[in-house]
């Protein structure tokens, strides 16, 4: 049977690619290096959340790319590995609460920051995906990497995580509000979902600040 993620040479220089950032702080004597990504800034629903991880250097995980780029499949058995090869796993979020209170930027910063002090070891490094994120970890040196997910290896690992543990809790709250869809729709803004907020207005895990120009009936 064709193995889900090739080890062949063409994937072996891939991710040897992929670690060039990690490579830098390992060079300067740093050894654990966190990635750290969010996922969920878009929706209309449901929390921001981040994941910060740290892999042991050198490591390679075959077929870690933006998660993105992934299939769902994909995703789940690259999350699970990643945790299983980790040094640690942090998990951050913040709630649609806060989300409207600070907005959406703000929070999301939040989010990681909170993956990163859920670490149970100390990173002496991180890299972060965008190009403009506050210091995460105070006093330890910091990369922020504009499309980070493609270029480096933990915050790749990072995306994957967050993407995995963020659409099993949206599958959760759809069991509690099944007329939105957010099993399919992951709380975006699909058609579906539009119209059952127009139907039946906002539940307890609708971001208030999120649906201006919706006409809505009170809250669910």
């Amino acid at each position: 049977m064709k193995p889900m993620f090739p080890r062949d040479d063409a994937e072996i220089a891939r991710l040897d690619g992929l670690l060039r950032f990690e490579g830098e702080f390992l060079a300067a004597g740093l050894k654990l290096i966190a990635g750290v990504d969010e996922v969920g800034r878009g929706p209309l629903a449901g929390p921001v959340m981040a994941c910060a991880v740290i892999l042991p250097p050198g490591a390679r995980i075959f077929g870690v790319d933006d998660s993105k780029k992934l299939s769902a499949k994909k995703r789940e058995v690259l999350a699970e590995e990643i945790k299983s090869a980790a040094v640690c796993c942090g998990i951050g979020t913040a709630q649609p609460g806060e989300i409207d209170e600070v907005n959406i930027l703000r929070a999301t910063f939040l989010a990681m920051r909170r993956a990163a002090e859920a670490l149970t070891a100390a990173p002496e490094a991180v890299l972060a995906d965008g190009p403009y994120i506050p210091e995460l970890v105070p006093g330890v040196p910091q990369k922020n990497i504009i499309r980070g997910d493609s270029l480096s290896q933990s915050i790749a690992a990072a995306s994957i995580v967050a993407k995995v543990a963020r659409d099993a809790l949206m599958r959760e709250y759809h069991a509690l509000y099944p007329e939105y869809g957010f099993d399919a729709n992951k709380g975006y803004g699909s058609a579906r979902h539009i119209e059952a907020i127009r139907r039946f207005g906002l539940c307890p895990i609708h971001r208030r600040s999120f649906t201006g120009g919706f006409a809505v009936p009170p809250e669910c």
